[in-house]
């Protein structure tokens, strides 16, 4: 409508006019700003508000000291590295035994591949795009959030970064159905995921449900293997499943071993061993956990400083 159409207009339709497109305005979502994610290596999404927060130095252990899971670690580095070198690569499951290094892992990987970004020969001139080490970001989602999942990827699809979206401790409940979608992120959705993401998640349950809820579906269907299988189907989108056992003695106490070189504290080998397996002895376990609150008990004790990594 050109201004000399709207000088016959009604002064009173045009304000009210005015009013709702201002309310209209009032009601639309606001336009998210550009995310940096040049900020930080880490990132954790928070959602409502949706957003980014920056990690300035990520809670990890070096991979060395990661003691009775080489074969889980071999594998997961290297499904890490061929995802930042645009290669296909697996949503991956970390699930087992609680305190051996599932979480640890995951931010131990993202570590080492970062730092093999920046080794010589790393971007070699003229490779082409496949063979590229690219920027990889890692990105912590909390259970809670999962729900926001579909948003938080839309704001990393477009990126020019690669991103390790990392949910740590999944698992759903009785009547939880948010897991459909994370399945349909994951794989099952018509835009599914994005090229420049790939998914980590760690659990102390395989199938990520609690097994009286699939037996209780199992004994009061009608087809009792279809009751399950949307459930069991989730676990199916991780490509790379990682098991996680109980730690044994030798283990444990190369875990412990480790600790006390890497952050030199002083004390005599067989009293280091007598604490070490009186310690595991009264917390009922012997992983990685553990061994660290072992580690911490001792350096407190003696009056030492512990590195930070």
């Amino acid at each position: 409508m050109s201004h000399d159409d709207a000088r016959f207009l009604d002064p009173g339709l045009i304000a009210r006019l005015d009013r709702i497109a201002s309310a209209l305005e009032r009601l639309a979502p606001p336009v998210a700003p550009p995310v940096d994610f040049d900020a930080a290596d880490a990132f954790v999404w928070h959602a409502d508000p949706d957003g980014f927060q920056p990690v300035p130095s990520v809670n990890r252990v070096p991979l060395e000291l990661l003691k009775g899971i080489s074969r889980a670690a071999d594998q997961l580095i290297d499904n890490t590295l061929r995802f930042a070198r645009g290669l296909p690569a697996n949503n991956a499951l970390l699930w087992g035994a609680r305190g051996m290094g599932k979480s640890s892992l995951v931010k131990a990987a993202h570590a080492f591949v970062c730092a093999a970004a920046t080794q010589p020969g790393a971007h070699p001139a003229g490779s082409p795009e496949g063979s590229r080490m690219r920027q990889l970001k890692l990105i912590e989602i909390h259970r809670e959030d999962i729900a926001s999942l579909p948003r938080c990827l839309a704001r990393m699809r477009d990126s020019g970064h690669r991103f390790i979206v990392f949910c740590d401790d999944l698992s759903f409940d009785r009547d939880d159905t948010s897991y459909k979608s994370l399945k349909a992120v994951l794989e099952g959705g018509i835009e599914g995921r994005p090229d420049n993401v790939i998914f980590y998640a760690t659990s102390n349950r395989r199938h990520l449900m609690p097994r009286d809820m699939m037996e209780n579906e199992r004994s009061t269907a009608i087809n009792p293997s279809e009751a399950v299988e949307e459930k069991v189907s989730l676990s199916d989108r991780f490509g790379l499943w990682l098991g996680f056992h109980n730690g044994t003695q030798d283990d444990y106490l190369d875990m412990i071993r480790g600790y006390v070189r890497h952050h030199d504290l002083k004390i005599a080998p067989a009293e280091l061993e007598r604490e070490a397996l009186e310690w595991s002895i009264t917390r009922g376990a012997r992983s990685g956990r553990v061994a660290w609150q072992y580690i911490q008990d001792l350096a407190g004790r003696l009056g030492a400083t512990l590195k930070s990594d």
